[in-house]
């Protein structure tokens, strides 16, 4: 399968990408190298193979959720550029 420049231009305006005329022959042999990788995938004999869920057989290691203060109050603040006793001070976004 190959797709040609209104293709291109199709998948550009579904996908709301702007292209400009001398991008679309690019992205044409981009998506045509890749569909003719997924021929030769496409070949590959899987009938004896299982599908998967996951790569490797590692499941989630899930931890306990505790809270704890990693980084004291005092010592975050001090990073910010404007703050008072308690808090950063940021622009007014709201007027």
């Amino acid at each position: 399968m190959k797709v040609n420049k209104e293709d291109v231009v199709k998948i550009a305006h579904l996908a709301r990408l702007e292209l400009n005329s001398h991008e679309i022959e690019p992205m044409q042999q981009s998506i045509n190298k890749v569909l003719d990788w997924m021929e030769v995938l496409n070949e590959v004999n899987t009938d004896d193979v299982e599908p998967l869920v996951h790569m490797t057989p590692a499941m989630n290691q899930f931890r306990e959720d505790v809270a704890k203060q990693d980084l004291p109050k005092g010592k975050a603040l001090a990073l910010g550029p404007d703050t008072n006793e308690s808090y950063f001070k940021v622009p007014q976004v709201i007027e």
